[in-house]
């Protein structure tokens, strides 16, 4: 799941591919904002109509992060991969959501109706529950230090352990954030209801129509109908391997026909387990016996905790995808692979379904607290390809591995490198600040995302 690397083609002037679709949602926008600025009525308003602008600009960014996870096979190369999508869906939604404040305090109308007053209240609510849902579980990385002592000291207290408990993981957030689109539809329909321009400017309100309507058909089709036109392969779990403490690996034997993917996409995997069927995107760590898959579980949380309790040899599984666009190919001659953590999954994918003489100089940076439970397998491969140099680094002997040794012991010009990494957010945008201060060009600069939801 990564960014397009500098092989990768250009639908705009100067712009990477996958910065086509941010663009594409600035200009969409920054359009909107000016035509319904300019269409303002000579008896509105300019406090009260900009009031009214911050609200359709909320629609419109709502409607594009609903399109943003239709699963379209569009959406993802358009982004880099539909991680990339899915990050794009967060920061719109969020920035919609914080429009929504000045829309409240400046877009009144004496005479609204009591049915758009009661609509604004139930889509405010309701999306403001989905952002702040959503943010929670990144909330370290929202906040200065200094406050976060506070918040950790919060979190121990009885109401809030109650509070998480009531939340749920993943799947309880999943079913509430399927309610988005109901939310939008309050929220367009307490607009189409209360909106004092659109009765002196028809192209405001059929411009509007459009906007909220094209969210809620994408909506409609992802819950209705995306499940009957995805591809999805039903599976077997083959083995369950334990690798490390809070690691193992499942092998997936295929009962019809297999899924295709690239090393280093991503599936979402469907598995039924003693607590039922659990749903969950995992990295492909690589192709495993009969035509089957491979997938690396490490214990973050939610249901993948309890997983390797609760998953067995013989439990059916459902593969969707593949999904993503971390491609190695898509680099230069001379790369650098930053794996931290369970960031190693595509990577192992990569060397696993090495093919022949590697094309390209690589250094591999496994860091991990200890040694990995993959540095045997990993050094065997290294030792049949002769351009692929190993540096294992434990945290706890070696201490944290920085940009600027990688960039010594790499011993390249930046400008020639591209660099791929997956691990823990923090360290990976540390690593991306690090790569830039040091010449390696942004558009070589790869990571994985997968602490997406």
């Amino acid at each position: 799941m990564a960014e397009r690397g500098t092989r990768s083609g250009s639908a705009l002037v100067g712009l990477p591919f996958r910065w086509v679709g941010p663009a594409v949602i600035l200009a969409l926008v920054a359009a909107y904002g000016i035509f319904w600025y300019l269409a303002r009525p000579a008896s509105e308003p300019v406090l009260g109509h900009v009031g009214q602008l911050f609200g359709g600009e909320s629609v419109l960014l709502y409607s594009i992060a609903l399109v943003l996870v239709s699963t379209l096979p569009h959406v993802e190369p358009v982004f880099g991969g539909i991680d990339h999508a899915a990050i794009w869906h967060r920061r719109v939604a969020i920035t919609a959501t914080v429009l929504l404040l000045p829309h409240i305090e400046m877009a009144s109308n004496p005479e609204a109706t009591s049915l758009g007053k009661t609509l604004a209240v139930v889509a405010i609510c309701g999306l403001t529950a989905l952002v702040v849902w959503a943010i929670l579980p990144r909330w370290r990385t929202m906040l200065p230090a200094p406050v976060r002592q506070l918040v950790v000291a919060t979190l121990q207290t009885r109401p809030a352990r109650l509070l998480a408990r009531l939340l749920g993981g993943y799947e309880r957030w999943r079913g509430f954030h399927r309610l988005t689109g109901l939310f939008l539809a309050a929220g367009f329909l307490h607009g189409l209801l209360d909106a004092s321009a659109f009765e002196a400017v028809p192209a405001l309100r059929w411009s509007y129509v459009a906007i909220g309507g094209t969210g809620l058909a994408f909506y409609a089709y992802r819950e209705l109908l995306a499940r009957r036109f995805l591809p999805h392969h039903d599976y077997q779990v083959a083995a369950v391997r334990p690798v490390a403490p809070d690691l193992l690996e499942v092998a997936l034997r295929p009962l019809g026909r297999p899924l295709a993917f690239k090393p280093g996409q991503f599936a979402m995997v469907y598995l039924e387990t003693a607590d039922g069927w659990q749903r969950h995107p995992f990295s492909i760590s690589g192709p495993a016996p009969e035509g089957g898959i491979s997938i690396t579980v490490k214990a973050l949380g939610d249901h993948t905790t309890r997983l390797p309790d609760v998953v067995q040899p013989g439990m059916p599984a459902v593969v969707g995808g593949p999904y993503g666009r971390f491609d190695r190919h898509r680099g230069t001659a001379h790369q650098v692979w930053i794996a931290g953590g369970v960031g190693i999954t595509p990577f192992l994918s990569w060397l696993r379904s090495l093919d022949g003489e590697l094309q390209e100089d690589v250094h591999l940076f496994v860091t991990s607290a200890g040694q990995s439970p993959f540095a045997d397998e990993i050094t065997a491969i290294a030792r049949n390809h002769p351009r692929l140099a190993v540096h294992l680094v434990d945290t706890g002997r070696d201490g944290r591995l920085t940009p600027e040794a990688v960039i010594a012991a790499v011993d390249t010009e930046p400008r020639h490198l591209s660099v791929f990494m997956g691990g823990p957010d923090a360290m990976l945008r540390q690593f991306r600040k690090g790569f830039r201060a040091a010449g390696v060009r942004r558009a070589n600069i790869h990571r994985e995302y997968f602490q997406w939801r």
